[in-house]
């Protein structure tokens, strides 16, 4: 199962309460107050981890409970502090926290999100929820004139409330097309990734993402996104479960079957991708992009590609085969250009 979004509702642990207690010990039946503290309680913590690329870890569990702290005990012992939840996230992952509005007037519950983390290192750390702090024991309230205290402080509570993880893909490029444009072909040529590759609408559910060796010491990650359809800005078919994923595109790769083999015209494909990028996001529209002209190995492209070259004069266009490899190596000098990271 695939999670790439998700509400949960996060809980760190109470503080235990601090200590009423006197010592009582052979010589001295009348002892000093010795009451200790109450231990901390757990924080929730968000961890970065690459063994993970779903947050599907959540869908089972959305309920994030930390340990509650231990109250303290007598001869000055402080509780145990709770232990912290750990939960792993893969990089990528926005946190936001969901807050509830109550209109009066309609009776109804509206929800504002404030994003508060983008976790995107490897191996570090958020905390979601603090743990509260453990309560005082009546040693902390002895005085010369009050010698037998009974006050105490009880532990604090742990932050809590209801956030939203949403998981967006770290990938250098990624390819944006509508549904069976050849994405995942030209992925698994130009990669090792091997995503899977039928001749049905969907076939990708799920990002993929690949690296891509551009020789020496220079790489780049592409990313293979489920397919666009029209009114994907609206949620419309995978709709936002695709778009979510290219917002951290430094190059966005707009994948057309030149061809026409699907019974759609490439030119209004590539209007309908434009068109769809632009209402979801104005900045991501306006990231770097060039076209990728697919399956030009068939007789039909002739007919298209001139068409095409004329509508988009000012943008770069790759007339490419994924199936048959041609015109790739021009491709992937590009991306090197456009992409790559480290020394020749």
């Amino acid at each position: 199962m695939f999670v790439d979004h998700i509400k949960v509702f996060s809980r760190a642990g109470k503080g235990g309460d601090g200590s009423v207690h006197f010592h009582r010990g052979k010589f001295r039946p009348k002892g000093g107050p010795d009451g200790g503290d109450g231990g901390r309680g757990g924080d929730v913590i968000l961890k970065v981890d690459n063994s993970t690329d779903s947050l599907r870890t959540f869908f089972f569990n959305s309920r994030l409970l930390a340990e509650n702290g231990n109250p303290g005990e007598g001869g000055l012992r402080s509780g145990r502090s709770g232990e912290h939840l750990i939960l792993k996230v893969p990089g990528g992952t926005v946190v936001s926290r969901i807050t509830e509005h109550y209109d009066e007037e309609t009776g109804e519950v509206t929800e504002s999100y404030e994003q508060i983390a983008d976790l995107t290192e490897v191996g570090s750390e958020f905390i979601l929820c603090k743990g509260g702090k453990g309560g005082k024991g009546n040693n902390h309230f002895k005085t010369p004139t009050h010698q037998a205290p009974r006050e105490f402080t009880p532990g604090l509570p742990g932050d809590e409330g209801n956030f939203h993880l949403e998981m967006r893909s770290i990938a250098d490029a990624g390819l944006v097309g509508l549904p069976n444009a050849g994405k995942s072909t030209l992925l698994s040529k130009l990669s090792a990734a091997k995503p899977k590759i039928a001749n049905y609408p969907f076939t990708t559910l799920k990002p993929m993402v690949g690296v891509i060796d551009f020789g020496g010491f220079r790489r780049g990650t592409m990313a293979d996104i489920p397919g666009l359809i029209e009114g994907a800005h609206e949620n419309v078919g995978l709709g936002h479960d695709f778009l979510r994923h290219i917002m951290r595109c430094r190059v966005l790769l707009f994948v057309v079957d030149t061809a026409g083999s699907e019974g759609r015209d490439p030119v209004a494909d590539l209007e309908t991708l434009r068109t769809e990028i632009s209402l979801y996001s104005p900045e991501l529209a306006k990231r770097t992009w060039c076209i990728i002209a697919n399956k030009v190995d068939l007789p039909e492209a002739a007919e298209y590609l001139p068409t095409l070259k004329d509508r988009f004069k000012r943008v770069k266009i790759h007339p490419i085969s994924a199936e048959t490899g041609e015109g790739l190596d021009k491709l992937k000098k590009y991306l090197n250009e456009k992409i790559g990271i480290g020394e020749d």
